[in-house]
């Protein structure tokens, strides 16, 4: 002969424990931790038992169950800054508290939900007769129009065809500057000079695409180990030294 063990899955923990305090009828601010920390166990030991993965956070539940039991057996009470005794079950409750709130709070607008799923709006009776109309009767359509209007929506086609079918012209501009000349013009500064603030080579040329290659030939000299920078004096400026052989 054969059977089954059917035991009830509960959304979590905290579920899980409700169900132990309801079941039991037990005072949720007085919990039996001896009590319900075997039932807990029993109930993980029964999932087990049947294969089924117990999920992180009944595991973590448990052994903070666990850990609130042994703080009760400890001989001294801990206190608070006033004196008092700290109940070690005191969290525990507050947390059970919230959730059977919000499960009562959910548990009601699953009801509401479920009454408005059941109903079916009333709409509006004459909007639908025409849409209805409109549909059935093509000629309704174009019964208000006119050449003029014809004529702006042809015209509108025409200059989306013009625009879309215009050839798109691409300009490609040769700047005359190259990472290598930028890099032989920043050396040749550094020989007459032992370091250079940056700003001296923007001062040298102004152009935007000079700067930028200036930039970039200086940051391979440093990559090269040819130079060195360090903050200079002035908004983000800095020198540019040329680093010795040796």
């Amino acid at each position: 002969m054969s059977f089954e063990i059917k035991l009830p899955l509960f959304e979590g923990p905290f579920d899980l424990m409700l169900f132990f305090i309801e079941r039991d009828e037990l005072d949720i601010y007085d919990i039996p931790i001896s009590k319900i920390t075997l039932d807990f166990l029993n109930y993980l030991h029964h999932l087990e038992q049947m294969e089924i993965e117990v999920a992180s956070d009944f595991i973590l539940f448990a052994a903070t169950l666990m850990k609130i039991k042994s703080r009760m057996l400890i001989p001294k009470p801990e206190l608070d800054e006033s004196g008092m005794e700290i109940d070690p079950r005191e969290e525990l409750v507050r947390h059970l508290l919230e959730y059977r709130k919000y499960k009562a709070l959910i548990g009601t607008l699953a009801e509401l939900e479920e009454k408005r799923m059941s109903k079916a709006t009333r709409g509006n009776v004459l909007s639908e007769i025409k849409n209805w109309d409109s549909l059935d009767h093509v000629e309704a359509e174009i019964q208000d129009l006119d050449l003029y209007k014809l004529l702006n929506v042809f015209q509108k086609v025409i200059n989306r065809f013009a625009s879309r079918t215009d050839s798109t012209t691409h300009t490609v501009v040769q700047y005359p500057y190259t990472i290598e000349q930028q890099k032989d013009l920043v050396m040749e500064q550094l020989r007459a000079k032992d370091r250079v603030p940056f700003t001296d080579f923007i001062l040298y040329n102004k152009d935007k695409i000079f700067v930028i290659y200036t930039f970039l030939a200086i940051l391979e000299l440093l990559q090269l180990s040819q130079v060195n920078i360090k903050i200079g004096e002035g908004f983000n400026n800095f020198w540019v030294e040329k680093l010795d052989k040796d």
